[in-house]
């Protein structure tokens, strides 16, 4: 079997072994049954959709990532990306005097330029000053937090809400929903954005140059790729994705940007997650996504029904994670772009 796919099926294997073990008790099979219930049942599957829902944000932050691991660059920075392309759309949303399609599109465009953007910076700074792509874009989520709760504690807060939130967008101009659901067309578009970086990633001369630059720079450079420009369309393509996604949680899900609404479930570290236990393998990415995003519903789930803490499934999370931190290690290392 290829080593890749060990990396994913091996949790998942260790993960399923564990929970039938646990089953031979009454106990637990009531915990698991609570867990089914809550990332899948609910009154009108109310459950499901608030796992596709997290599923949607996880799994575009998890594209986010996946494009530039796959070219050799760690950047980490998705949370700060996705932070301020969620204010900015909301920003958007409320004080652009436009039509209300006119008002989405413009959010949309004005979240993903920010989120690149941001990802440039911190490809400015390694190129600048030395800093590791790796620590850049890190300590970068960190004044990106602070910027987006200043914002909305203080010059653009909804002062009669009560909450440390921005005033509400347009309703015209939110996207809309399924019907009968909670369930907005925002899946729609991380999905196809997912499919498309997929596809590209095979079937393009830049996915190619992309994937040769991640597997080996200095071939890369000897072949005579472009890679300073492979550089910073890589970190923009990464950063644009985690915009977007900012954009559909504040104009789906909210319809407005609520003060840690997009760090407090720690989207973007469940992301980088996700792409680990897929192995940085495109097609993988998106079902690693949905087994975190269950994970975090179905662990709401027990709490609600059997009184098991919530923080039982981030334990799980973080003991995948541990085990994708040893074997995904040297993966990693040998993504790092030396000589860049």
């Amino acid at each position: 079997m290829n080593a890749s796919l060990r990396v994913l099926l091996v949790p998942l294997a260790l993960v399923a072994a564990g929970l039938l073990a646990l089953l031979a008790f009454d106990a637990t099979r009531a915990a698991v049954a609570a867990f089914l219930d809550g990332a899948f049942g609910g009154r009108n599957n109310f459950n499901l959709y608030s796992t596709l829902g997290r599923f949607s944000i996880l799994l575009g932050l998890a594209m986010s990532v996946l494009v530039s691991f796959r070219a050799g660059l760690l950047n980490i920075g998705a949370e700060g990306q996705l932070v301020l392309g969620g204010l900015t759309a909301a920003l958007v949303g409320v004080y652009l005097p436009a039509p209300p399609l006119v008002v989405a599109l413009a959010a949309l465009l004005a979240a993903m330029a920010v989120g690149a953007g941001w990802a440039v910076l911190a490809g400015l700074i390694e190129r600048g000053a030395n800093v590791p792509l790796l620590i850049g874009s890190l300590l970068l989520n960190y004044p990106a937090s602070y910027i987006a709760s200043y914002a909305v504690s203080h010059p653009f807060r909804d002062v009669n809400s009560g909450a440390t939130q921005s005033f509400r967008i347009m309703g015209e101009a939110s996207l809309p929903r399924f019907t009968g659901t909670i369930l907005d067309y925002g899946i729609l578009l991380i999905g196809g954005t997912a499919l498309l970086v997929i596809l590209l990633e095979r079937t393009s001369v830049f996915g190619y140059r992309v994937r040769m630059q991640g597997y080996s720079y200095p071939f890369a450079r000897a072949s005579g790729y472009p890679t300073h420009k492979l550089y910073y369309r890589t970190l923009m393509i990464s950063g644009a994705i985690a915009g977007m996604t900012g954009f559909v949680a504040v104009f789906g899900m909210n319809q407005r940007y609520i003060d840690g609404m997009l760090t407090a479930p720690l989207y973007a570290w469940t992301g980088i997650a996700a792409v680990l236990m897929a192995a940085i393998i495109p097609w993988a990415t998106p079902l690693t996504a949905f087994f975190f995003a269950a994970l975090a519903t179905g662990a709401i789930g027990m709490e609600r029904s059997v009184g098991i803490p919530r923080e039982v499934g981030q334990i799980i999370q973080a003991v995948i994670v541990l085990y994708l931190s040893g074997v995904a290690g040297k993966m990693l290392s040998n993504l790092g772009g030396k000589g860049r």
